[in-house]
């Protein structure tokens, strides 16, 4: 292999198989970067981490090979993989600067993608109808935490029996959607979408086969991914405010630290075929040390829906 294949191979080495999965998912989209126009799935789909970089050799030459790579590792959050391939082109005299200098680059290119999703931000509030007994909602429907006594509500159709989960009042079933959830203060907490047919009565597995795509806190500082095999992240920062964004056409769902801009998670290729709800678990309060409440906050530059004011009926976003 010639030499710049080769730390493009090793690169590709050290992403899991979910990982790589992804990294190809973005090299099939157009415009990964300016100009650069996406590699057939065809051609990715089947492809090996060899056959991954001589498609990107190939269709981008070296220098385009390599910028493709670091831009889609930006959007992975791996900045670990990023420094190590720019670092392996330089001199040691170099470094000291470019570390700098790609620091500030790579966290304003960040700002700017978070950016661009917030745009899509619509109106979020808890429906109160879902709501697991132990669950307490604020009156305004924009906050949940964990209460100790279960109260005696209706089993109605809809409402989570078994697991403290409540859905957002909004159904989304075409375009792009953003919103975001306070986190602070909390040791557990779950976050993400669900389709409208999932079970709400019986103990609940948290995956997409089962129509959940979501990403969870647990024992303060244990973060996962709960996608067809779970993902355990590690994470530089503890988000405080959590951004969820959902491509209904696209089958994407992503997550979002806001105060960091930094991608936690993304879901791709997600076969969405019906109605897809915002979820929250603030999880059980743990004799008050998860007491903490789950906040969905406006997010500025908020998208203007035309929506009517449901208090028990459902708005749908399409």
């Amino acid at each position: 292999m010639a030499k710049l294949e080769e730390k493009l191979w090793n690169i590709l080495q050290e992403l899991g198989q979910e990982e790589f999965k992804r990294f190809k998912w973005f090299l099939k989209k157009d415009g990964i970067l300016e100009d650069f126009p996406g590699i057939p799935w065809a051609q990715l789909e089947n492809a090996e981490r060899q056959d991954t970089v001589d498609l990107m050799v190939q269709k981008y030459q070296d220098s385009g090979a390599q910028k493709v790579t670091l831009k889609v590792l930006e959007k992975l959050n791996r900045n670990d993989l990023v420094q190590h391939l720019q670092n392996s082109s330089l001199r040691p005299k170099d470094l000291k600067t470019l570390n700098v200098s790609a620091w500030t680059e790579g966290y304003s290119k960040k700002k700017a993608e978070l950016k661009w999703v917030q745009q899509f931000a619509v109106e979020v509030t808890l429906d109160r109808n879902t709501a697991h007994p132990n669950l307490l909602l604020s009156d305004d429907g924009k906050q949940v935490h964990h209460g100790d006594v279960r109260r005696n509500l209706p089993d109605n159709p809809q409402r989570f029996y078994s697991c403290v989960n409540v859905l957002g009042k909004q159904s989304f079933s075409s375009g792009k959607f953003y919103y975001e959830v306070q986190v602070k203060g909390k040791t557990a907490w779950t976050l993400g979408v669900a389709s409208e047919s999932v079970d709400r009565k019986g103990q609940i597995t948290l995956s997409p086969k089962n129509g959940f795509w979501t990403l969870w806190l647990r024992n303060g500082d244990e973060y996962v991914a709960n996608d067809k095999r779970p993902v355990h992240l590690s994470l530089e920062n503890h988000p405080q405010m959590v951004g969820l964004f959902l491509d209904y056409e696209e089958g994407l769902v992503s997550f979002y630290d806001v105060n960091a801009a930094d991608l936690l998670y993304s879901f791709t290729d997600c076969s969405f075929t019906e109605k897809i709800y915002p979820y929250f678990s603030p999880c059980t309060n743990d004799n008050g040390r998860n007491s903490a409440p789950l906040i969905i906050s406006p997010v500025k530059h908020q998208l203007n829906l035309e929506t009517q004011d449901l208090s028990d009926q459902e708005e749908d976003y399409e």
